[in-house]
């Protein structure tokens, strides 16, 4: 039943209610562009997705594209942490969206709506992050079918016709699996270390140690859709620097990810916005560097949110010692204040806990990976969504199969 269930259900099926994708740019689209479209939409856009030509080398708007990467905030943070973009943001932001593509082929794939489960999946599992899915089609002119059967290369017009597609992502495949979840017992019930699904191998960082010495670790979860933890002295997870966090944030985390410690940037880009204390001592940091530019981005976008929150206060009822408070001890310039705003707390689970309490408590939280923890909270390793379509794969055999042991076996 698991096996036909994996082969035989399409991936039309979980794009049933998806929003059309309408965040594009083209790759030539500058990443200044991208980051006021971001910021523009008062961070009700998490992302945007990149687009390539598919039918010759410009990025003409009216011809078919194929879309490459999807980039956030979080891309650009890093972008800008790269030391000469550091002392120079604004030149660094013309440059085109394109300079942000990771150097890996195939972290985004497209799918006809009538491929399998088992397609999909598989498509995760050799590496892309994302699945993109057409699922409307518009007409197409006489001029446009023409040049397409013309000049476009082979396969380009029956992928990308003038179609309008959504996003497939893995949250997406596990929650289509875990409402069906039935149809794979007693599978859900066995513990991930029995399972042998939980990866040791995590990137971390000391809480006292400088976040610039993660930035690779950073980038790297950022493409992998994972995270950076953050430990203490007897290897306790304390907390996280999460790629879902950053996306939340605005570019001046960046000259905070180059001047404080794990732990401090953890209390920075927490949800509420980054304390007086902390973001004073970003800007000396910065002058006693010599980052000059950087520092004056981060005091327009201080002058610029402070003028605004003052305005907001101002306008607002609230008379409550505690919030006016709260409100004036946090800066809130750097960040999206909505309820969704991610924190730097770990979500964590047991090596004995079940496949099916893990999906349900990632799924929860709307992340791709939980920690593995003893009782002491010492850390024990990951488990990713990848990790878990691997126990599903196994079912139906194939390329995949020898990739772990039998799920089945106590």
């Amino acid at each position: 039943m698991a096996i036909s269930f994996l082969k035989n259900r399409v991936i039309s099926e979980l794009c049933l209610g998806k929003p059309v994708i309408n965040s594009t740019v083209t790759s030539r689209t500058s990443i200044k562009e991208v980051l006021t479209l971001l910021k523009g939409s008062g961070y009700s856009i998490s992302h945007v997705s990149v687009w390539s030509c598919v039918a010759c080398d410009d990025d003409h708007h009216d011809f078919p594209h194929s879309c490459v990467a999807k980039i956030s905030m979080a891309d650009v943070i890093c972008y800008l942490c790269k030391k000469e973009n550091l002392s120079n943001p604004l030149e660094a932001l013309e440059a085109p969206v394109s300079t942000l593509l990771p150097q890996v082929n195939g972290i985004v794939s497209h799918l006809e709506p009538n491929s399998s489960l088992l397609e999909a999946i598989d498509c995760i599992l050799e590496g892309s992050q994302n699945l993109v899915i057409p699922i409307r089609e518009h007409p197409i002119s006489k001029s446009m079918r023409e040049f397409l059967e013309k000049d476009s290369p082979p396969g380009a017009l029956p992928l990308y016709d003038s179609k309008e597609y959504c996003w497939l992502t893995q949250e997406d495949i596990a929650r289509f699996l875990l409402n069906s979840i039935g149809v794979f017992s007693p599978l859900p019930t066995f513990t991930i270390e029995s399972l042998n699904i939980i990866d040791r191998e995590v990137m971390s960082i000391h809480y006292d140690d400088p976040v610039s010495l993660a930035l690779n670790s950073i980038s790297c979860s950022i493409t992998e859709q994972t995270c950076v933890a953050v430990v203490d002295d007897d290897k306790r997870l304390i907390g996280e620097i999460s790629p879902y966090t950053l996306a939340s944030c605005d570019e001046t985390v960046a000259a905070a990810m180059m001047t404080l410690s794990a732990g401090d940037l953890m209390a920075y880009i927490d949800c509420g916005g980054p304390p007086d204390g902390l973001v004073q001592l970003v800007k000396t940091r910065l002058e006693e560097k010599g980052l000059d530019e950087m520092l004056k981005v981060v005091n327009e976008l201080s002058s610029s949110h402070a003028s605004s929150s003052l305005s907001s206060f101002s306008s607002s009822s609230c008379s409550s010692d505690d919030e006016s408070g709260s409100s004036s001890s946090r800066n809130s310039y750097s960040f999206n204040r909505s309820s969704s705003t991610r924190r730097s707390e770990a979500i964590m689970c047991f090596r004995w806990s079940s496949l099916v309490a893990v999906m349900v408590q990632a799924l929860a939280h709307r992340v791709s990976y939980i920690w593995v923890v003893k009782d002491d909270q010492t850390l024990v390793g990951i488990v990713t969504f990848q990790e878990i379509f691997k126990v599903f794969r196994s079912l139906a055999g194939g390329r995949h199969k020898q990739e772990m042991e039998n799920p089945f076996k106590q």
